[in-house]
């Protein structure tokens, strides 16, 4: 498999893999949008040249849209190879690219997201633990952050505080998410929309800062909803799972 890196250059005329679409798109505008911005604070998109979902995502922790701490680690933000590239060690070429290149820059070793049962868009537990991952901290809704650590006797990544604990001091359903995944820009107005018409409670709070970000009560900051001040889901719903949750 032959692999490229997107970048400020290139972008217009490559796809994304999580969004295989033209550029008037509003979920391709959504994330070449974010990455563009992105590529500044050293994040990486390297992706396979067929078209289909095979990529890895990463950043420097420190730039990382997300609440933790893991100071000269480089963090994760998505590795994703799904349907006819399973199977073929492509997320073992795109993770050991990850690692040479952060072992390259002097990084300590690399952290990402997952959960002990895999759960929707987050890293499969068991691949991590083949490549030598292990779980450094954990939420209390099971959210757990792993790492792999280049050099013995180093600090482990951490959650930090507000990521600990998932909760809001608020009623109805709230939503954090960001636009690096581009299927919120799609369907985040889509809920909006269903619970409006439904009179249910909803706010949402769109994350466009590093800052704003790194101070979410939730580690996934991606797609966080909450209801009644309980964290619910990562997992991006359409108007049908949405009624269905509310049902349920």
């Amino acid at each position: 498999m032959e692999y490229i890196r997107v970048t400020k250059e290139n972008i217009e005329k490559e796809h994304i893999c999580c969004a295989i679409s033209n550029n008037k798109d509003v979920q391709v505008s959504s994330k070449k949008a974010w990455l563009m911005q992105r590529f500044d604070d050293d994040l990486v998109f390297l992706k396979s040249v067929e078209r289909g979902k095979c990529f890895i995502e990463y950043i420097p922790a420190e730039n990382a849209w997300n609440p933790i701490d893991a100071e000269e680690y480089m963090y994760i933000d998505c590795l994703w190879v799904s349907g006819a590239f399973k199977g073929h060690g492509y997320a073992n070429d795109l993770l050991e690219a990850c690692i040479k290149d952060s072992k390259e820059k002097g990084k300590k070793g690399l952290c990402i997201l997952s959960a002990a049962k895999k759960k929707s868009y987050l890293a499969d537990p068991k691949f991590l633990k083949y490549k030598g991952f292990t779980v450094c901290d954990e939420t209390d809704h099971g959210i757990q952050l792993w790492y792999l650590s280049f050099f013995s006797g180093v600090e482990k990544p951490k959650f930090m505080e507000c990521a600990k604990h998932p909760r809001v001091n608020e009623s109805g359903y709230v939503l954090y998410y960001t636009n690096q995944c581009p299927f919120n820009a799609k369907y985040v107005p889509i809920v909006e929309k269903t619970a409006k018409e439904n009179n249910i409670p909803f706010k949402v709070i769109h994350i466009t800062r590093k800052e704003q970000a790194r101070n979410v009560p939730s580690p996934i900051t991606t797609y966080a909803l909450f209801y009644d001040g309980e964290y619910l889901t990562n997992e991006i719903m359409n108007e049908k799972k949405f009624l269905k949750l509310i049902n349920a």
